[in-house]
């Protein structure tokens, strides 16, 4: 095996006892499902970490002979002197300054693309939170606007749409609905047009962040409901902007004036 086939066995390893664990823990009452939420947490980011990492064939060998390699590494993990609890520390410190300060206007139609890390960094973690849960809300909007306008094998997908789209505007509907394609590429139910079309929807550009936005995928209906909405909200979409485009030539044009009448000369 090669260096980058050892590293796929180990992370598939990985992932394998992540998957056995996860099991276990669905199946424990819930108080020994909160005793282990930290655990489980870190053992997630050690394999999303391990899905990126490339270790030597050394190294790879070494961990795929343990039986439990996801465990030995959480193990280790534990002894280590991290920085934690400085950083919750400076977290409640850094939020309190914020609160402070005299909050900005901030705009909950706009949609905020960068991580809780650079937002953090940056000064913009209302702008951040507020996004976050306002893509939450929408997801669920549209769930249950396809689930209520949907009979008689029938989905109206006009009054869908404009319900979604009046309380959370176009851009955050759109960013939705492209986040939920693009995680469905593989799934055939979606139309390749409007697969094409989630493409050119900005999406974040870490792909961590893109990765963790999974749980703003639409799935709690089926994908070709997904599929019918997206059309008419891309269709409803479009009228608005042209509409919006005519409305601005209009103001922008000079009010029309009937041409003064042409002076006539002496008779001769």
């Amino acid at each position: 095996m090669n260096t980058n086939d050892l590293n796929m066995a180990l992370y598939e390893k990985m992932a394998a006892e992540q998957d056995k664990y996860r099991d276990w823990l669905k199946s424990q009452p819930p108080e020994e499902v909160l005793n282990h939420a930290y655990e489980y947490t870190i053992r997630e980011d050690i394999v999303m970490a391990m899905e990126e990492l490339e270790l030597t064939d050394a190294q790879a060998k070494a961990l795929l002979e343990s039986p439990s390699p996801l465990a030995d590494v959480y193990r280790y993990f534990e002894k280590l002197e991290t920085g934690y609890m400085d950083v919750i520390r400076d977290s409640i410190e850094s939020r309190a300054n914020e609160v402070c300060r005299e909050p900005e206007e901030l705009n909950p139609m706009v949609v905020y693309l960068h991580s809780a890390s650079y937002a953090t960094k940056h000064g913009e973690t209302d702008a951040y939170w507020l996004s976050d849960q306002a893509n939450f809300s929408c997801k669920v909007a549209i769930e249950q606007a396809i689930s209520t306008h949907y009979g008689d094998n029938r989905l109206d997908t006009a009054s869908a749409v404009q319900e979604v789209m009046e309380k959370f505007g176009p851009e955050r509907m759109n960013f939705i609905l492209a986040n939920t394609i693009q995680h469905k590429d593989a799934d055939g139910r979606i139309s390749r047009d409007n697969k094409a079309w989630a493409k050119t929807i900005p999406m974040p550009e870490d792909k961590e962040l893109f990765r963790r936005n999974a749980y703003l995928v639409v799935d709690q209906v089926n994908p070709g409901l997904v599929d019918l909405f997206t059309r008419q909200a891309r269709k409803t979409v479009q009228e608005k902007e042209k509409g919006s485009v005519l409305q601005k030539l209009k103001q922008e044009l000079p009010a029309h004036k009937p041409a003064a009448p042409k002076k006539q000369g002496p008779e001769r």
